[in-house]
C-alpha cells in the first residue's frame, strides 16, 4: 500500500510544477519591457507584494517554524528568485520616481520581515507557536490578494464577457489551489495551507463557472478581434497576484 507520505510528496511535486508555471507567466510582460526599454503603464506593486508573500511562505516552511514543509520552501524559493528578477528589470527601466517607489517598498518589506523573524525566533518557543503566528500572517497576505480577481469576476458578470479572464490562467489557478489543498489535507494536516489554498481553489472554480456561463455570448468574437490590435501585456494581478503556497 502506498504511504500517505509518498502521496503527499507526489501531490506537492505536482503543485510545484503548476506554481512554477504561474510564477513564470509574467515573463512576456518583462520581455516587452526589455524590448521597449520602458515599463510603460505597468506597475511594480503585484511583484513587490508577491516577493513578500513568498518570503513569508519560505520562512513558514523552515523546520524550526513548521515541520514537513520542504516542498513549500522549494517552490516559494523559486518564486523569490522570479520576483527579484522581475523587480530588478522593472527598476532598470523605470523612471526615477518609479525607482524610488520600488526601493522604498523593498526597504519597508525588509524591515517588516526582519521584525517578524526576530519576534518569531526570540519571543516564540516551539514550532507550534511559531507556525501559528507565521501561518496566520501568510494566510492574511493571501486573502488580501484574493481581492484582485474579484474585480475581474465582477467585470465578467457586468459585461457578460470573459475576454479579460483568460481560460487557461483560470484553470491553472484552480488546479494550483486544488493541488495544494489536497497537499494540506494529507497527513500531516496543515490548516494554514488549507485555508489559503482552499479559498484559491474556490476562487478558481468560480472563474471557470463564469467562463462556462459567458464564453459563448454574442459579440465575443468581435471584441476579441479588436483586442488583437492592442498590445498585450500580462500583469501578475491578472493571475490572482500570487501563487497560493
Amino acid at each position: 500500500m502506498v504511504s500517505a507520505a509518498i502521496v503527499r510528496n507526489v501531490v506537492g511535486i505536482i503543485g510545484n510544477v503548476i506554481s512554477f508555471g504561474l510564477f513564470f507567466s509574467p515573463a512576456p510582460t518583462f520581455y516587452r519591457i526589455i524590448k521597449n526599454k520602458s515599463v510603460e503603464e505597468f506597475k511594480p506593486d503585484p511583484y513587490i507584494a508577491t516577493l513578500l508573500n513568498c518570503a513569508f511562505w519560505v520562512f513558514y516552511g523552515l523546520p524550526f517554524v513548521h515541520r514537513n514543509s520542504l516542498l513549500v520552501v522549494t517552490i516559494n524559493s523559486v518564486g523569490l528568485v522570479f520576483e527579484l528578477i522581475y523587480i530588478t528589470i522593472f527598476y532598470i527601466y523605470a523612471t526615477n520616481k518609479g525607482r524610488k517607489k520600488v526601493l522604498l517598498c523593498l526597504l519597508v518589506e525588509v524591515i517588516f520581515m526582519a521584525a517578524i523573524v526576530l519576534i518569531t525566533m526570540l519571543a516564540l518557543h516551539g514550532t507550534r507557536q511559531r507556525s501559528l503566528i507565521v501561518g496566520i500572517l501568510c494566510d492574511v497576505f493571501n486573502i488580501m490578494m484574493y481581492i484582485s480577481p474579484l474585480t475581474i469576476m465582477a467585470k465578467v458578470i457586468k459585461t457578460k464577457s470573459v475576454k479579460y479572464m483568460p481560460f487557461w490562467l483560470s484553470l491553472a489557478n484552480f488546479a494550483n489551489g486544488a493541488c495544494w489543498t489536497a497537499y494540506a489535507l494529507i497527513h500531516p494536516f496543515d490548516i494554514y495551507l488549507l485555508i489559503s489554498n482552499g479559498l484559491g481553489a474556490i476562487s478558481g472554480l468560480i472563474q471557470l463557472i463564469l467562463y462556462i456561463c459567458y464564453c459563448s455570448c454574442l459579440g465575443e468574437k468581435d471584441d476579441d478581434a479588436d483586442d488583437l490590435k492592442r498590445p498585450a501585456g500580462i500583469q501578475l494581478t491578472d493571475i490572482n497576484a500570487v501563487v497560493r503556497v
